[in-house]
């Protein structure tokens, strides 16, 4: 089975923020909006933050997991199901202590930010 041209593309690189849109999110990811809306109900390890007016906003992490969802689905040809046993088994063999850390080189990056902020 040949892989569309859409799924080899290369990524845009996640910028240094704390919260994306829905619609960020999905260019991020190469997907649409509602496919990110119907991952939230398949793969209940992805669940973005929601505020007010039920609004989603994606974190970096989420974006991260998208993204190897959109993996497994589209490049590796899993199913849902196949994907979402693939993301547990994963999880379990890293421990789930390691997946609730925040990402270092984020938090990294938002400091130097703020730093930087200070000193000008």
């Amino acid at each position: 089975m040949e892989i569309p041209e859409r799924n080899k593309a290369a990524l845009p690189p996640i910028p240094a923020k704390l919260y994306f849109s829905i619609g960020e999110a999905a260019d991020l990811c190469g997907v649409k909006a509602h496919v990110l809306r119907y991952w939230e109900q398949e793969f209940p390890v992805l669940s973005p933050v929601k505020r007010r007016g039920n609004r989603r906003y994606y974190r970096e992490a989420d974006i991260l997991l998208a993204r190897q969802i959109r993996d497994l689905l589209y490049n590796q040809g899993f199913t849902i199901q196949g994907a979402r046993d693939r993301l547990q088994a994963d999880s379990l063999s890293q421990g789930t202590q390691s997946a609730r850390m925040p990402d270092l080189a984020a938090v990294r990056r938002q400091l130097q930010e703020i730093l930087d902020l200070c000193r000008s």
